[in-house]
């Protein structure tokens, strides 16, 4: 039975109708990089936090180094609200403006981007969110999603799990529930939690939250009590997140047993349920705090001068820093485009075989100032996401700290589910074999 993530697409065979399909040649003298945000609305206390970040970090690389290989970096946001209809006019704004990397920043925008980049040959980096089939490389040759997809986190809760009840044999009679945001990105997990739960033995129940009920889930939380839940996994945003942990704690959930996506552990989110929150969980992908040379340079360069809008005490913090991770993919991507191409300004095309050729190293991130920060990652013409390990951090009350080791994720079960979904999303969407060569960087 074939796994089905995605809504229904916009077929490429229209799109190539309607659409050229090269991007237009503009004239530039600097790296012009199009990223969504969302700094209103509903999703705003998430948006903040990771736009801070994503944005000081191309500006220290601005100020520090005068941009990536001596060309000035253009980041230009576009404000969504987290509003897919306006993603799309943000996606068709930056194509117009000659962007040579687009960054969705919604698994709602990643899915309508998707077919329009491929005709358009604009590279899609949607970091560890967005279509978990998009990591087949072969057939998304224009979207990557390192360093895990919603897949692997998924398979890494039920490790989790694993780990807490004895082995993943023991899991036989356990329920598992999924709080999730109703709408594609808190829908992510539920085919690997699914397939897990039926190799496993144990129950997954689902307790979808409107984007209009964030902020109000008494009812979800009353069905939770009601099926005595023994783990709930959090794949929420925005005002969901610190909502889901008062709730926990209005209803007694043990708060080592709830455990939120990579994008529920924010510092505001845990916050919110005061003391008693400690002990909450989220997956990570990188180190919060700043103590590391990245860090450094971004107080010393942006912050110190006066150039970034978040305030100083935020810097650092978990959200912030998954920013700058983001952009460390960015501008590795544009670096290795420059050797490749030779080209101080790359096209689209280059940028495409630089992120195709991501290799961060021990080696490499210790030059780049993130020693510690994160582990190695390496995106490769077949995968797109590396599915890189990820960690449990646990909220003591005051700051994230990592409490567990890197796990990885049970790659033998969510790798055929995705090579078997982007079977299934191409054959429904027209999808054409790819025919872009593998890039190397050598």
């Amino acid at each position: 039975m074939r796994v089905q993530t995605f809504g229904k697409g916009v077929a490429l065979a229209a799109l190539l109708a309607a659409t050229a399909a090269t991007v237009p040649a503009f004239a530039q003298d600097s790296l012009y990089i199009a990223n969504n945000s969302y700094r209103t609305g509903p999703f705003a206390g998430s948006g903040i936090p990771i736009g801070d970040g994503m944005r000081d970090y191309m500006t220290m690389l601005n100020e520090r180094d005068g941009g990536i290989g001596g060309v000035k970096i253009n980041f230009e946001e576009c404000e969504t609200g987290y509003d897919t209809k306006k993603s799309i006019e943000c996606y068709e704004q930056g194509k117009a403006k000659g962007m040579i990397l687009y960054s969705p920043w919604s698994t709602g925008a990643t899915l309508a981007a998707i077919p329009r980049a491929h005709v358009d040959k604009i590279p899609i980096l949607s970091m560890a969110y967005g279509l978990s089939a998009s990591a087949d490389g072969n057939t998304f040759p224009w979207v990557f999603i390192p360093p895990v997809t919603y897949w692997d986190g998924a398979s890494v809760m039920v490790k989790y799990m694993a780990s807490r009840e004895g082995g993943l044999d023991k899991l036989k009679g356990k329920t598992l529930g999924l709080i999730h945001l109703d709408a594609p990105f808190g829908k992510e997990p539920i085919p690997v939690l699914e397939s897990l739960a039926k190799k496993y033995g144990f129950t997954v129940k689902l307790y979808p939250v409107g984007a209009a009920d964030m902020q109000n889930q008494s009812a979800v939380w009353l069905n939770i009590r009601r099926d005595r839940v023994d783990y709930l996994y959090n794949q929420g945003w925005g005002a969901m997140n610190p909502t889901a942990v008062k709730e926990a704690v209005r209803n007694n959930f043990p708060m080592d047993k709830l455990v939120g996506v990579w994008w529920a552990g924010g510092d505001d989110d845990a916050r919110a349920g005061g003391p008693q929150a400690k002990g909450y969980r989220s997956l990570n992908l990188q180190m919060a705090g700043t103590d590391f040379p990245v860090i450094k340079d971004i107080q010393k360069y942006v912050v110190e001068k006066g150039k970034s809008l978040s305030p100083k005490d935020k810097v650092g913090e978990n959200l912030y820093n998954r920013g700058v991770l983001n952009s460390v993919l960015i501008a590795e991507a544009i670096a290795n485009a420059q050797k490749i191409s030779g080209k101080k300004i790359p096209t689209t095309e280059d940028v495409r075989k630089g992120m195709e050729t991501i290799n961060l190293t021990e080696a490499r991130l210790k030059a780049l100032g993130l020693e510690g920060f994160t582990i190695p990652m390496k995106v490769s013409c077949s995968d797109h996401s590396g599915h890189t390990k990820v960690y449990v951090a646990e909220w003591d009350g005051a700051k994230w700290i990592k409490s567990s080791d890197w796990l990885e994720p049970i790659r033998d079960e969510v790798r055929p589910l995705i090579e078997e979904s982007a079977k299934d999303y191409a054959e429904k969407n027209a999808w054409p074999k790819r025919t872009e060569a593998c890039a190397s960087s050598s």
